[in-house]
């Protein structure tokens, strides 16, 4: 089902669809020194677009957040939908959002559970976005690339929209 690019909410709606559907991106502070983004599972509250992660205070990601907001990336891809979605990170140890977003995946990456005096959630408040959807199969790629080669045009293949989520 083609998007149209200028419509962010179904922009949006598909943004989070797929987040929530397979919650594994790349997390990372922007312009700290030699941190490299790392794999994370989000935990999505549409009410007011915030990313949650579960991590270790001592951890690497965490220590460098600390108690001040850090300007940050989450980068996400799934099924035709590429996403940079930027926002500050904090230090957030909700135990009723533990609760909620705890399972057997999350206790398999921390086994000492909930109650772990290390534990701790990494929340992201979202304020931008830029989306990409590829909107080609196999074929039309194909048929994309060779009409471009002959046309000396962009093939095209998708769309791109930058979301605010403020």
């Amino acid at each position: 089902m083609s998007i149209d690019p200028n419509d962010h909410a179904a922009v949006q709606t598909r943004l989070w669809d797929q987040v929530e559907k397979k919650r594994i991106g790349m997390l990372g502070l922007v312009g700290q020194a030699h941190q490299h983004f790392q794999p994370m599972t989000a935990f999505l509250d549409r009410s007011d677009n915030t990313l949650w992660f579960f991590a270790y205070r001592d951890s690497d990601l965490a220590e460098m957040v600390g108690a001040a907001s850090e300007e940050a990336m989450f980068v996400f891809q799934d099924d035709g939908l590429y996403a940079c979605v930027g926002g500050k990170l904090e230090l957030d140890a909700d135990r009723a959002r533990m609760d909620r977003y705890w399972s057997p995946v999350v206790a398999a990456w921390y086994p000492e559970g909930k109650d772990d005096p290390r534990l701790t959630l990494i929340r992201m408040r979202c304020e931008d976005a830029q989306v990409w959807i590829v909107e080609a199969g196999p074929a039309r790629f194909g048929w994309e690339i060779a009409k471009s080669n002959a046309s000396h045009e962009r093939p095209d293949l998708g769309s791109q929209t930058r979301l605010d989520l403020h």
